[in-house]
């Protein structure tokens, strides 16, 4: 069996298939920089596949067998299944192929402190919040984010400290391949149901990914969350929330849940302002504290780092106005998301709240119909733009359409340009503008900013 460490050496010459995805892009880069030679290809051009072609790596659109020929090994992302083009030539070449957690997880063993970030919901943001808290901790962390971070200028940082910082997705099993030294789990739902027969099995992959915390190690959880808890039971746990018998216990000083005082085994730790609203981002924000804390951080340089912290890209991000309306952006694409950011916004005090929703992937629709029908209520208008496919063909049979026909006062809109349509039509004074989801959602509002 091909060992991933003989290739991630300078010089090698390294293909990455699907180069353009959140956590393959910054590999290229990590690698590039560590001076192993990085071609790569994706299906479609993006930001990300010209942010890598500024910065000097070659980037093929398109998939073809043709652009693996002269690669030492491939890695791939995991929606790159065994009958793309470039998989087939790689195996029929003999050419090793890699998952790029595979390769994430080789790089995590030389580091000291492996802090592997994993839930359902929240990652990027509380592995944001982390880094913050390192950085303003001067640990110079290396940092692996599933987006932008404006701390850093970017989703990914190399640095030359004892800690690698990383988002970890429970994809295929893909954290699994991870080496935590801390384990952080923010929650636990039933979601990616194209690969998990249901919630059961969502909870047995989180176990796997906690139980691989190395010995001496953490592990941190949602006390707060029946099914994480479910998923944990009988580890030795380091546990976060707001009710009684958490180790590290928030309590709220303000209905935003932006102020609030962070207890540790019942010893005052810090006190928190925090720029994000919501409790969904205090809780994110106590897990953070709790990884600080375990670090030998300071509850002051905790709360300082935090303190500076104002959002991940696409995480509640401020856009710009349009007719009197603010206009954000954000990720969320699974009811539980839609349902956290639907009710911390109520709390902003805008006099309507439009939510233009791009739901991302056919069977997470499919699966969760009902879940979203519930959820896009609360908002004051929503407007269903198509399903985003991502790696899917739509074999069952759904659209945002059938979103929209239960959904009184609703818009259904086939086309990213009819959104912005529409929110031109709508947007008044005092509203507050969402694009959500995690496709292309986000065009439209900049679209809409650039008239």
């Amino acid at each position: 069996m091909q060992n991933i460490a003989d290739y991630l050496q300078k010089g090698k010459k390294v293909h990455l298939v699907g180069i353009g995805g959140v956590s393959m892009r910054p590999l290229a880069l990590v690698l590039r920089d560590m001076g192993v030679e990085i071609t790569g290809s994706d299906m479609n051009a993006s930001v990300s596949t010209e942010e890598l072609t500024r910065r000097g790596i070659p980037v093929m659109i398109g998939h073809s067998g043709d652009n693996v020929r002269h690669a030492d090994c491939i890695i791939r992302t995991a929606a790159a299944r065994n009958d793309n083009p470039e998989i087939a030539a790689a195996r029929e070449l003999g050419i090793p192929i890699f998952e790029r957690t595979q390769a994430w997880g080789h790089m995590m063993k030389s580091y000291k402190d492996a802090i592997c970030i994993a839930g359902t919901h929240g990652k990027t943001t509380t592995t944001s919040m982390v880094t913050h808290i390192f950085m303003k901790a001067q640990k110079d962390p290396t940092v692996m984010i599933g987006g932008h971070l404006p701390l850093l200028g970017a989703g990914h940082r190399v640095g030359s400290g004892d800690a690698i910082i990383m988002e970890s997705c429970e994809y295929c099993n893909s954290f699994h391949n991870f080496y935590p030294t801390c384990a952080v789990i923010l929650n636990v739902e039933a979601d990616h149901l194209d690969f998990f027969k249901d919630l059961n099995d969502v909870k047995a992959s989180f176990r796997t990914f906690a139980e691989l915390t190395c010995e001496g190690g953490s592990i941190i959880a949602n006390g707060d969350d029946e099914n994480t808890m479910d998923a944990l039971a009988g580890l030795p746990l380091m546990t976060f929330g707001f009710g009684e018998g958490a180790t590290v216990r928030g309590v709220s000083a303000s209905e935003d849940f932006r102020s609030l005082d962070v207890y540790i085994q019942n010893e005052f730790y810090c006190h928190l302002s925090l720029s994000v609203v919501g409790k969904h981002n205090a809780l994110n924000a106590l897990a953070a504290c709790a990884v600080a804390y375990i670090h030998g951080i300071s509850g002051e340089i905790a709360a300082k780092g935090l303190a500076t912290f104002t959002g991940a890209g696409r995480r509640m991000e401020f856009k710009g106005k349009y007719h009197g309306a603010d206009i954000y952006d954000d990720y969320a694409h699974h009811p539980s998301e839609l349902h956290a950011l639907l009710s911390s916004v109520k709390s902003m005090g805008y006099k309507r709240i439009i939510c233009a929703f791009q739901p991302h992937t056919y069977t997470r629709t499919k699966a969760l119909f009902d879940d979203f029908l519930w959820e896009l209520q609360a908002a004051d208008v929503a407007i269903l733009a198509e399903i985003y496919a991502a790696r899917e063909q739509n074999t069952v049979n759904v659209s945002s359409k059938d979103l929209a026909d239960r959904i009184d006062g609703s818009y259904y809109c086939p086309t990213l340009q009819s959104v912005t349509e529409v929110l031109r039509d709508l947007a008044q004074e005092g509203d507050l503008i969402l694009t959500v989801g995690a496709g292309d959602i986000y065009k439209a509002g900049e679209a809409l900013l650039k008239e």
